[in-house]
């Protein structure tokens, strides 16, 4: 461990209301109505990304002005991807390479810092990000791309547990932001494009014991204190022979919490590998209905036992890599249904019922959608099955499949980058891309350790000039009420409040602030390098502030073919803005 605590930081840290405050499951519960902090990533375990707060509003964003900035500093400047927690004058905040932060949330000084030693040969597939930590009691968690879970003093950066979830070398990572249920840190794991198996771990908050973990690919054996307990569905009725042994299904963006039925949810990604060729799921064997359970799917979980409740797939027999992890959002609409709301990678955004995970309604959310001529009734893609990805097999040579162009491209309609719920319209607020892919198949073997992707793409836009489109969407007709077009992709979480803003940020490292009705551009701050955070706001001695992390990286620029050669000349970074709304501007249009 590399940690540095100076003295005088120590002084102000011992000087705050935080060493005497304990966060507590009701500060967790009530995170959202609470605006003087953000102890949830999501802002609410609903991840509705809402605030009630309306000092700052659509008169007078313009008055907002810079309160502070800090920086990561050193060289690791990639992929700034966390949101900020905030509780009792302190910020909590992860940057690339498994790092957290303490800072004095008044003064943006820095109180300790801690920097995980990762070891040499992890495997991170897109970028060495992390994003975000989680708080509870005494103490701050996180995880790093060495696939562990590390419980922090949040005094003093302390290491108070660290526990390992995973064989790093075998391709697990973790790179989401923990969440506390019932005093349970609840994580999932990253890796799938090295045949990992995703699960869902659920750690005792106090101690790091192991409760329970549930694998989320079928035929895997889950755990209960200590103990084996149920199989994750049945071996062989959706996979192939021992396929299922390395079926990916990563469950790599962490979940959200459904109080109302007392739900964890979480999102399992691609099956492995890419080719679905070699999974058969082009032509099921008889008994086996060729879907790759439970991959590319949402999963209900009790947070008690880990058993699953429901699942719900987006994709079954997946073959774009189109995952399934992405956000769902718990809310009621204007009628008053409890639903859940998720924008998949595959380009539908889909409405289930809160109750079971049952479909309700999936509405295109963006243009040109090549594999799919729709969903069905029972929410099943109406496939356009020559727009699958050929098979190597069939070639003449047997090296590479035909190749197709398929729309989305595999990193989404919208990929990790999380969408807001507004209670103020009750619409959504979708970042999302347009772009497509050429896509073609390939023979492929597990090893461990080793990409197991059968593929191979390139990325390319869909229009001349952008790829970028924030959409204000209503969940109960489908309508795109605007849109906010970006040249370069989006890929930063997005934010509403109840003072009629959307905030957000572009590669291009501009923070904005636009009408939620309207999508007009309200105001705006150029910070330096691409954003990819997530913003979050609450009040503070009686001023509403702002904050955003700063620092392009991430999938795109990795991973993005003809999309990443336009956006090459764009600068890494790594600061933290912080902005706020003084009390004597608040009244000023």
């Amino acid at each position: 461990m590399n940690r540095f605590v100076l003295a005088a930081s120590a002084a102000l840290l011992a000087s705050t209301s935080a060493v005497n405050a304990q966060v507590t499951e009701e500060d967790i519960a009530n995170d959202q109505a609470n605006t003087a902090q953000v102890v949830t990533n999501g802002m609410g375990r609903d991840l509705q990304r809402y605030s009630p707060l309306d000092m700052l509003n659509r008169d007078n964003v313009k008055n907002l002005v810079p309160a502070w900035a800090f920086s990561l500093g050193g060289e690791k400047q990639r992929g700034q991807e966390a949101q900020p927690i905030i509780y009792d004058g302190v910020m909590y905040v992860t940057g690339s390479y498994s790092r957290l932060f303490a800072i004095d949330v008044k003064t943006g000084q820095e109180l300790w810092q801690y920097d995980a030693r990762l070891p040499e040969g992890i495997l991170p597939c897109c970028d060495v990000i992390n994003r975000g930590a989680a708080i509870y009691g005494d103490n701050v968690y996180f995880g790093t791309l060495d696939a562990r879970l590390v419980a922090l003093d949040r005094k003093t950066g302390d290491v108070v547990w660290r526990k390992k979830m995973e064989d790093y070398k075998a391709g697990y990572s973790y790179t989401a932001a923990p969440m506390i249920v019932d005093g349970k840190v609840i994580v999932g794991n990253s890796g799938g494009e090295f045949g990992v198996v995703g699960a869902v771990y659920a750690y005792d908050a106090e101690n790091g014991d192991l409760v329970w973990k549930r694998p989320v690919i079928e035929g895997h054996m889950g755990e209960l204190n200590g103990e084996p307990s149920t199989m994750t569905g049945t071996l062989n009725a959706t996979w192939p022979g021992d396929m299922w042994k390395t079926g990916g299904g990563a469950t790599w963006l962490g979940g959200s919490y459904d109080a109302d039925t007392d739900t964890i949810v979480m999102g399992a990604g691609n099956p492995a590998p890419w080719n679905s060729h070699l999974r058969n799921a082009g032509t099921p064997t008889e008994g086996n209905t060729g879907d790759n359970l439970y991959a590319a799917s949402r999963i209900g979980l009790d947070p008690a036992t880990g058993e699953i409740k429901w699942h719900f797939q987006t994709t079954p027999r997946e073959g774009w890599d189109f995952d399934g992890v992405n956000e769902v959002v718990a809310f009621t609409d204007r009628t008053g249904n409890k639903r859940f709301g998720t924008a998949d990678r595959n380009g539908f955004f889909y409405v289930l019922n809160r109750e079971d995970g049952a479909f309700v309604d999936a509405y295109p959310f963006v243009q040109n959608i090549s594999w799919a001529e729709g969903i069905d009734e029972n929410g099943r893609p109406i496939y356009v099955e020559e727009n699958r990805p050929g098979n190597p097999a069939a070639a003449a040579d047997g090296d590479k499949g035909e190749t197709i162009f398929a729309v989305p491209s595999f990193l989404g309609g919208k990929n990790w980058m999380p969408i807001s719920f507004s209670q103020r319209t009750g619409d959504f607020y979708i970042p999302s891309n347009e772009w497509g892919m050429d896509i073609w198949n390939e023979p492929i073997t597990y090893k461990k350790g080793a990409a197991y992707l059968g593929a191979g793409f390139t990325i390319k836009p869909l229009f001349e000039d952008y790829i970028g489109s924030l959409k204000a969407m209503d969940p109960e007709s489908g309508e795109v009420k605007w849109e906010f077009k970006n040249g370069a992709p989006l890929w930063a979480g997005v934010m509403t409040t109840a003072g009629g803003l959307v905030f957000t940020g572009t590669p291009e490292g501009v923070f904005y602030a636009l009408d939620d009705e309207s999508g007009e551009v309200l105001w705006q701050f150029q910070t330096g390098s691409g954003i990819v955070g997530q913003p979050v706001t609450w009040e503070q001695d009686g001023e509403q502030y702002v904050s955003i992390m700063s620092g392009w990286g991430g999938a795109v620029p990795l991973w993005g073919g003809e999309v990443a050669k336009k956006v090459s000349y764009l600068n890494q970074g790594g600061m933290l803005w912080t902005f706020r709304l003084p009390k004597e501007l608040a009244s000023v249009q």
